[in-house]
C-alpha cells in the first residue's frame, strides 16, 4: 500500500468512529508471572479480606496490560511487524486474567462468559485495521460497527452481574474505550506516532477510570470481603 493510500484510509478509519460515535470525543517471564500475580489478587478478596486500595491496584494492572499489549498489537499490525502474531497471543492471555480474575466472585460460568467477551473484543479488532489498510471502507463500516456492538454487550454482561456496575456507564465506558482506540490506530496507520502516544495516553487515563470503577462495585457488592 503507499504512503498517500494509508494516509487516506486512516483517516477513514477515524471518520467512522466518529460517524458510529457522534459528538464522542518485558520481559516475556517477567511478564507472566506479573500478570498472574495482578488476577491472583483480585480474587484473593473472594476468599480472604483484603484492602480495597489493594484491590484497586491489582485491577489497574489487569486493565493497563490489557492497554499495553492492544497498543503494542496495534503498532505491529500497522508496522507489518513478524512479532504481531506473539504480541496478539499476548493481549489474548490478558482476557484470560481478567476473566480468571472475576471467577471467585461471579462462578465458573460467568468468568468463562466474559473470558469469551473479552477474547472477541480483541479479535474484533482485527477486520478494522485489516480494512483500514485495504481501503474497503463498506468492510470498515461493518467492522466497526461489530466492534461497537461487542462492547455494548461487554457492558451489559458487567452491568447484569453487579448493581453498582450500572448498565449506562458501563456503556458509555465501552464505548469510549473503543473510540478511543481507533483514535490511536489510525494515528498509527498515518505514521503520527507522536499523536498516537498522546491518544493512547488519554485512552489509558479512561481505562484507569473504568478500572476503579470496577473495584468500587467490587467492594459495595461484597463488602463482607474488603477492609478499609
Amino acid at each position: 500500500m503507499t504512503p498517500i493510500r494509508r494516509r487516506i484510509t486512516a483517516a477513514a478509519l477515524a471518520a467512522a468512529a466518529a460517524v458510529a460515535v457522534g459528538t464522542t470525543q518485558l520481559d516475556g517471564a517477567a511478564a507472566s508471572t506479573h500478570a498472574t500475580q495482578s488476577a491472583a489478587a483480585v480474587s484473593t478478596a473472594a476468599h480472604a479480606r483484603i484492602s480495597e486500595d489493594a484491590l484497586r491496584t491489582a485491577m489497574r494492572s489487569l486493565w493497563e496490560q490489557h492497554m499495553e499489549w492492544t497498543y503494542a498489537t496495534v503498532a505491529a499490525f500497522a508496522a507489518e511487524s513478524p512479532g504481531l502474531q506473539a504480541t496478539m497471543n499476548r493481549l489474548l492471555r490478558n482476557q484470560n486474567d481478567i476473566g480468571h480474575a472475576v471467577r471467585p466472585f461471579y462462578g465458573k460460568a460467568a468468568a468463562h462468559r466474559l473470558t469469551h467477551l473479552l477474547r472477541t473484543h480483541i479479535k474484533d479488532a482485527v477486520p478494522v485495521l485489516e480494512a483500514a489498510k485495504d481501503g474497503d471502507q463498506d468492510a470498515l463500516s461493518t467492522a466497526v460497527a461489530a466492534w461497537y456492538a461487542n462492547a455494548k454487550r461487554i457492558a451489559d454482561f458487567l452491568a447484569s452481574a453487579n448493581p453498582f456496575w450500572h448498565r449506562h456507564a458501563m456503556r458509555r465506558m465501552m464505548k469510549t474505550h473503543i473510540t478511543q482506540t481507533i483514535a490511536y490506530a489510525a494515528d498509527q496507520l498515518q505514521g503520527k506516532y507522536a499523536l498516537s502516544i498522546r491518544d493512547y495516553g488519554r485512552a489509558e487515563a479512561h481505562m484507569m477510570n473504568m478500572a476503579d470503577m470496577l473495584t468500587h462495585g467490587l467492594a459495595k457488592q461484597f463488602p463482607h470481603r474488603f477492609t478499609r
